[in-house]
């Protein structure tokens, strides 16, 4: 088990089958701020960038969440390291999952996000498939998916855990701060939180002043 430093590292530096514990994370003062904002304020304040793209829709609506990323790496139809992620998170997470090459397969379903939704993890992004979606709406919790599949999956093949990612081109790393709504997911590295608050600030200020435009 690897910590502390692999979460930063290049992708080209990174061994296969880590498990970073206890990353750093985004201050917790500034993730609740951004929560205040909408993922298109944010994305737009922050220059345009940071979404995730319209690739992740998610299963529910009216739902806006803002949390730490906790990252798993997973092959293709294969969730073992979400077993592994699930006891890497912490309140205020959201587990984002990527896979290694393009998967649909359902990945993610109602047990785990029974594990998670017991840890206060507030939800999950995945560039992969999900199941089990009447019963995620039902028990509240949120899911943003690049798929909805019933293809089950093997649990074979070792992966990582709080590794960067790479999700709808956008760099992820663990402890970066995830905002995702109805109009889809966008990322704001951790080191970058304050200054997304306050351009978010801004723009909402210039955006409700009289005779300006949203």
């Amino acid at each position: 088990m690897t910590h502390g430093s692999a979460g930063d590292a290049p992708a080209a530096a990174r061994p296969s089958g880590v498990i970073v514990t206890d990353p750093p994370r985004a201050e917790a003062e500034h993730v609740e701020a951004l929560r205040g904002y909408g993922v298109a304020t944010v994305h737009e304040a922050m220059g345009r960038t940071g979404c995730l793209g319209p690739g992740l829709r998610p299963v529910q609506q009216d739902v806006r969440i803002a949390g730490t990323a906790v990252t798993a790496l997973c092959r293709p139809g294969d969730n073992l390291m979400i077993h592994a992620a699930v006891e890497q998170c912490a309140e205020c997470d959201i587990l984002v999952v990527a896979t290694t090459s393009p998967s649909t397969d359902g990945m993610f379903g109602e047990l785990f996000a029974t594990a998670l939704q017991h840890r206060g993890v507030r939800g999950l992004v995945i560039d992969a498939g999900v199941r089990d979606t009447a019963e995620l709406r039902a028990m509240g919790f949120p899911v943003w998916s690049a798929a909805v599949c019933a293809q089950g999956t093997v649990k074979a093949t070792a992966g990582s855990v709080n590794v960067p990612v790479v999700v709808g081109r956008q760099r992820i790393r663990p402890g970066d701060v995830i905002l995702a709504d109805d109009d889809g997911v966008m990322c704001v590295p951790r080191h970058s939180a304050a200054a997304a608050v306050e351009a978010a600030e801004a723009r909402s200020s210039t955006a409700s002043a009289p005779g300006c435009r949203p």
